[in-house]
Formats: structure tokens, C-alpha cells, sequence
């Protein structure tokens, strides 16, 4: 599925015409979207000039380090704001019959739905300051991360002022409400998305017409940085990690019901939760309830640091995840591919694009979403066969290297977004 070629990927960027991107997002920096940060980054290694343009200023305690100076550089905005409304004048002075069909396009189109249509009422005073901003920095380019918000912003952008745009579809933004999808999918120079899975969703929903249009791009995450330790100690009892926000998709329920069954077999373990969410309390709770809280350390978010140290402390990394009752799902879940990327064998769901990362029995495990027996067979299986640990640790990260390296497949992103502008 990959785009670009062994010869292309091992030299820096060498486009017809170096472009400046405009990225949207919904929040940044956000402590659960690392791949935006660090898909940034790595452009900015390469000479690419990136402009950032959130929806939303992320307010959470903890961020990591990194987004430092590049949230010095993010083009924040308010809801409404004197220069906000000279922008709305300046198009419908200028182009009132575009700003009108615009303005009619975006508010009929997320009719019907409270979240879209209310999330529509908030971006679209701001979008409009966004395309005068972006003409004014000769923005060539505006590429939009998930399918939702993001990328209604976008469109809004493009209908105003022509400046091409795309998009990445990752997982609860294609699963829950697709709303305008097919609007934004005909509108858009190309479209991304981060797994098969995900392009024939879309395809489903849009039609076999926008087959060609829609890319396969992975997520991906630094080798350099998530490597595996030299050693691991032999110490008996077994390390379980999970890096996963408190939410229903992650499954940690299910985690919690499977360590219980650990303990029920006498299996002496510790289970590591990365992360934070609305419904960390539940969870704590469970665990409790489970009697299993001198086995579960809750940690928090953490920053990329510390995240990394703990994943080259333990012997395997677990997400249960599942589909919730709205139709949420994952898309590919970056902290498997760091995970991965450690050497860790990782358990995980047989659900949605997690099969295209992780290969059943090579280099984890997969069970059936919810089915906490096998998740607990499993967990037992990698306790007590070291050997198997070590041998799909290293073939997890081989899997990584091949086709989740974060360097290769930003360059394939930005060869496909410079490919648009040589047509």
C-alpha cells in the first residue's frame, strides 16, 4: 500500500515547488493525538514550512515537551473576535455569492445532527479568519487531521479563497456520524486515511468513483526513540502495560476482568494504565471492586519520555479495545506501533485496522472484542513462554520499521500533497 518508493524515502524532500501547509486539527497539542505533533515535526525536519491552525487551544496539564515551540507558532483564534467578523465581511463584500452558497453548504449539510451542526456554528466564524490568514502567509496547501471538524473547516477554507485541501480519516471520525463526508471527499485534491479498513469505509459511503482519490497512509512512530532495551530483567512477575485513555473504546473493563482471572490462577503480575479520561473513576472502581489494587498502578498522562521508559520496563503491552454502543471504534492505534516498536509483544483486539498492524500468533495476539477469557489465556501464554515474548517482540518491530515508521511516511505524505500542486 505504500506510496513512495525505497529511493524516495531515504532522500530528504525534493518536491517540484516546496509548499507551505496549513494543518488543522481539532486541539493541539493533545496529549492522546501525539501523531499530529510529531507528523509535524517530522515535516519540519525535512525543510517543510507548516503553519498550525487548531480549532481549539488544548488546556490539559500535562503536554509533552516537544509541542513546546510549536505551539509558540499555532494560529489560535477565539469563537468571535473583531477581526473574525472583518474577515465574513471582507468574502461576502467580495465574493457574495461563494460566501453565501458556502454558508448555506456547511449549515444544511450538518442539519440533523446537535454535535455537527453546533460544532459547525463554532468553526465557522473562525475558518474565515483562517482563509484570510492563509492567504495572507501564501498557504498552498491545507491538510486537515480526522474527517470531521477538521476537515468541514477546510472545505470551508477552500470554497473561500481556492486553496486545495485534503485530509486524514483515522477511526471515530469515519465510524460514529459522516456527515458531509461525501462533500468533503468530492471537494478534496486527495484523501488520506491510515488503514484499508478505513478506505473502504469511505468508499462505501461515497462510492467506487473516489477509489483512486483515497490513499493509504500509516501512522507511524520514531524508531530512533521507541526502541527496544538492551536486556529486560528475569525477574517472575509478569509487566503488563495499557496507553490508552479512559473511554469506553478502550476496553479497559475488559482488561480489568482478565486480570482478575490472573489472579483466580495465581499468576504474580502488575498492570501499568497510562493515560487519563472520563471514565478513569469507573475504572478505578472495578479495579477495587476486583480486589486487585495492589496489582494496578495508575499513572496518568504522561509525558513521550516517560511513556517510553515505562514501555522498556515491562514484557507486554495489552489494548482491549471494543465497539461501543454508538459505533465508535479504533482506527490503528499509534501506541501499539510504539509498543511494538519497543520489542513488546502486544494483545489486542481483532477489530476494525488493528489486524493490519498487529499479525495474529507473529507478532501478538488478537482476541474478540469483550471476550476477557481470552484475553486472560493470552496474558497466561506470554507469562509463561518467554521465548515466544522475545520472538514477537522482534517481529513487531520489524512490522513497525517496514510500514509505521513515522520519518517514511511523513515524507509519503507531504511527496503525495506535492504531487497534487504538479498537475
Amino acid at each position: 500500500m505504500a506510496l513512495a518508493t525505497e529511493e524516495i524515502v531515504e532522500k530528504k524532500i525534493q518536491p517540484v515547488k516546496q509548499l507551505k501547509i496549513a494543518y488543522i486539527m481539532s486541539r493541539f497539542p493533545k496529549l492522546t493525538e501525539t501523531f499530529i505533533l510529531y507528523e509535524l515535526m517530522a515535516l519540519r525536519d525535512e525543510g517543510v514550512e507548516v503553519e498550525i491552525f487548531p480549532l481549539l487551544r488544548e488546556k490539559q496539564s500535562v503536554a509533552h515537551p516537544e509541542a513546546d515551540r510549536l505551539v509558540r507558532l499555532a494560529h489560535y483564534q477565539p469563537f468571535i473576535s473583531l477581526p473574525i467578523i472583518k474577515a465574513h465581511w471582507h468574502y461576502l463584500m467580495k465574493k457574495p455569492w461563494t460566501y453565501l452558497k458556502m454558508l448555506y453548504e456547511v449549515l444544511a449539510g450538518t442539519a440533523g445532527s446537535v454535535n455537527f451542526f453546533f460544532g459547525a456554528l463554532g468553526i465557522l466564524p473562525k475558518s474565515a479568519l483562517f482563509a484570510r490568514t492563509m492567504q495572507q502567509l501564501g498557504v498552498d496547501h491545507v491538510h486537515a487531521h480526522f474527517a470531521t471538524h477538521p476537515a468541514v473547516a477546510a472545505l470551508i477554507i477552500y470554497r473561500l479563497t481556492g486553496i486545495p485541501f485534503s485530509f486524514t480519516a483515522h477511526g471515530s471520525d469515519l465510524h460514529v456520524e459522516r456527515r458531509m463526508l461525501d462533500k468533503k471527499v468530492q471537494a478534496a485534491s486527495v484523501v488520506v486515511t491510515i488503514s484499508d479498513y478505513n478506505k473502504e469505509l469511505i468508499i462505501e459511503e461515497c462510492g467506487e468513483k473516489f477509489r483512486e482519490k483515497i490513499k493509504v497512509i500509516r501512522c507511524g512512530t520514531d524508531l530512533d526513540l521507541f526502541a527496544p532495551p538492551f536486556e529486560k530483567d528475569s525477574e517472575t512477575q509478569l509487566r503488563i502495560v495499557c496507553v490508552a485513555s479512559f473511554e469506553e473504546v478502550k476496553g479497559h473493563t475488559w482488561l480489568v476482568k482478565a486480570c482478575e482471572l490472573l489472579k483466580t490462577w495465581g499468576i504474580d503480575f502488575v498492570c501499568h494504565l497510562i493515560g487519563e479520561g472520563p471514565i478513569r473513576r469507573h475504572i478505578e472502581r472495578e479495579i477495587s471492586e476486583a480486589r486487585l489494587d495492589r496489582q494496578f498502578v495508575l499513572h496518568g498522562g504522561l509525558a513521550r519520555q516517560d511513556v517510553i521508559d515505562l514501555l522498556r520496563s515491562v514484557h507486554v503491552q495489552v489494548l482491549p479495545s471494543v465497539p461501543t454502543q454508538n459505533g465508535k471504534r479504533e482506527g490503528i492505534p499509534v501506541v501499539l506501533m510504539e509498543g511494538m516498536a519497543c520489542g513488546l509483544p502486544v494483545i489486542s483486539s481483532n477489530l476494525s485496522g488493528i489486524p493490519e498492524l498487529v499479525e495474529h500468533e507473529r507478532s501478538g495476539i488478537l482476541t474478540e472484542p469483550r471476550d476477557y477469557l481470552a484475553l486472560a489465556q493470552a496474558l497466561k501464554r506470554l507469562y509463561e513462554d518467554k521465548e515466544l515474548r522475545r520472538t514477537m517482540g522482534r517481529n513487531g518491530r520489524a512490522k513497525v520499521a517496514e510500514q509505521f515508521d513515522l520519518k517514511k511516511n511523513a515524507k509519503e505524505l507531504y511527496r503525495l500533497l506535492a504531487l497534487q500542486h504538479t498537475r
